[in-house]
């Protein structure tokens, strides 16, 4: 690996790494949001542990797949701040 990859591998970590962590989330005014990803469009882990990556959701709106929306938005957008639908 020369140089230019190892620096371009370790920007995306950082960026991978500031995206998982919600304390930084919550100083950008997000939150996470279950109920509202896309097939293959959410943010980070499944609740349930079915999966640990980003992008793995395998159905639309599931209850236990989320991602970060802007803080005070998630409900007005049909979804829950709690795993499972739960509100």
């Amino acid at each position: 690996m020369n140089k230019r990859q190892f620096l371009v591998a370790a920007a995306i970590a950082g960026i991978a790494a500031a995206a998982a962590n919600p304390a930084l989330a919550a100083k950008d005014g997000k939150e996470k949001c279950f109920g509202i990803a896309k097939s293959g469009a959410n943010d980070c882990a499944s609740s349930t542990g079915g999966h640990a990556c980003a992008g793995q959701a395998t159905k639309d709106n599931d209850p236990n797949e989320w991602k970060y929306v802007a803080k005070g938005t998630c409900t007005e957008m049909g979804g829950s701040l709690k795993a499972g639908g739960k509100s």
